[in-house]
């Protein structure tokens, strides 16, 4: 039966390793001298300081890769931020001239020579920029006209009994639902026909 010496190997980190080391391997005959005995005793004290830079080797290793990710963790934050910002910019960028004519508008309206179509007029031009700004950004209305309840995009707040449409057709949109790259964001309020 062979016998073992069980070597337990710590590192500066805290980590230790046990080695279960065959004391007979290698030998030939039973007998040993006292030679050969400590040529043994050496090749397992190189055996461990050898083990025991390995294990610092994949220490150091394991604490770069670790601070890397958290580099990379940081970086990825700051570059998502900056990211947003810039389009939070060009957002409000695109609504500034929607500001102007809304400001142009109300002066407009204290004047003395100012009528009800020039601001009608007014109104329907700033409504027009406000969908193609809002458009430029993925912002979309929902169609209800002549369209069937799907409530995926409608919600129906009531119901109406008219018997020149079908049941589930849309019979009027109470607030216009829209869409931004193709998800819903609010669903249009609709009154559906129930006959």
């Amino acid at each position: 039966m062979a016998d073992e010496k069980k070597v337990t190997i710590d590192n500066e980190d805290g980590d230790t390793a046990e080695l279960n080391i065959d004391l007979t391997a290698g030998k030939n005959s039973e007998e040993t001298n006292s030679e050969s005995s400590s040529n043994g005793e050496e090749n397992f004290s190189a055996e461990i300081e050898n083990l025991k830079n390995e294990l610092s080797a994949k220490n150091d290793r394991l604490l770069r890769l670790q601070a890397d990710f958290d580099n990379f963790r940081r970086r990825a934050a700051k570059e998502k931020m900056e990211l947003a910002a810039t389009i939070e910019q060009s957002f409000l960028k695109d609504l500034l001239p929607l500001l102007d004519n809304l400001s142009r508008a109300s002066q407009a309206a204290e004047g003395e020579n100012s009528d009800a179509e020039t601001l009608r007029k007014g109104i329907e031009m700033i409504k027009q920029e406000t969908v193609t700004a809002l458009g430029k950004h993925g912002l979309e209305p929902i169609d209800t006209k002549d369209k069937i309840f799907d409530p995926n995009f409608h919600q129906a707040v009531g119901t109406v009994q008219d018997e020149t449409k079908e049941d589930g057709a849309i019979a009027a949109e109470f607030q216009r639902g829209y869409m931004a790259h193709g998800k819903v964001i609010r669903p249009s309020m609709v009154q559906v026909v129930n006959n």
